[in-house]
């Protein structure tokens, strides 16, 4: 794993594992038609009690970030991922995270046994881990920089062995957050996952993908210092 020039980094030994994704105009405006067509179903209604508009609503463009991010094609993503407020047991406090990578679902404790609920992509067989961390470190469309272990399996990406950017493009996503224990970076993160089919599921060396809104909206409601858990597999 490899720090950037400005600290970012692309955790879990040898990135997420996630393929660097290509976007242009025409996918960002199909994307967003295909999103928002699930309009059209309003009265439809998930198993969770989700309607497809409100999660067209939830996972809709955001055009006014940095770089324009696309609506979801939430067709592609299982109802039970979708961000819903949910009935959540613990003795944790309000604001602590609770990753579940046994069933994809990341939590932030609202307190009153209340917790949103996040669909998630976590580690893959053989980087899995759990544990006690915190959040040292938050980053904004932050640079990536691939470690060498994975240039040497994916030579292509040596072109970003300076860096990469942040950007629709970059692997780290709109937000990321780092995880610390005793005042040492883990190397693992929670990131902005532009991959809707990856949610609920085993691909990253570790690291918890969220889909971008939903990466976003607990990007706000998380200080420095936030506790993070994550449960045993």
């Amino acid at each position: 794993m490899t720090m950037d020039a400005e600290g970012a980094a692309f955790g879990g030994g040898d990135g997420i594992g996630l393929r660097v994704p290509r976007l242009n105009r025409r996918s960002f405006l199909a994307g967003s038609a295909a999103g928002l067509g699930a309009w059209g179903l309003g009265g439809c209604v998930t198993s969770d009690g989700t309607t497809f508009a409100e999660a067209a609503q939830i996972y809709g463009p955001m055009p006014d970030e940095k770089f324009a991010i696309p609506a979801v094609d939430i067709k592609k993503v299982d109802p039970k991922y979708y961000r819903r407020t949910v009935r959540y047991e613990t003795k944790e406090a309000p604001g602590t995270i609770v990753v579940d990578p046994r069933n994809y679902y990341v939590y932030r404790i609202e307190g009153d046994g209340a917790a949103i609920r996040y669909g998630a992509n976590v580690g893959r067989d053989g980087f899995l881990w759990s544990g006690d961390a915190y959040v040292g470190r938050k980053s904004e469309w932050a640079t990536w920089t691939p470690p060498r272990e994975m240039i040497k399996r994916q030579p292509e990406v040596a072109q970003y062995a300076r860096g990469m950017p942040g950007g629709l493009e970059n692997p780290l996503g709109a937000r990321t957050l780092h995880l610390y224990q005793n005042g040492a970076y883990t190397l693992y993160t929670i990131y902005a996952s532009s991959e809707p089919e990856s949610i609920g599921s085993g691909i990253t060396s570790g690291c918890v993908g969220l889909l971008s809104q939903d990466m976003i909206h607990l990007y706000a409601r998380t200080p420095v210092k936030t506790k993070v858990v994550v449960l045993p597999a």
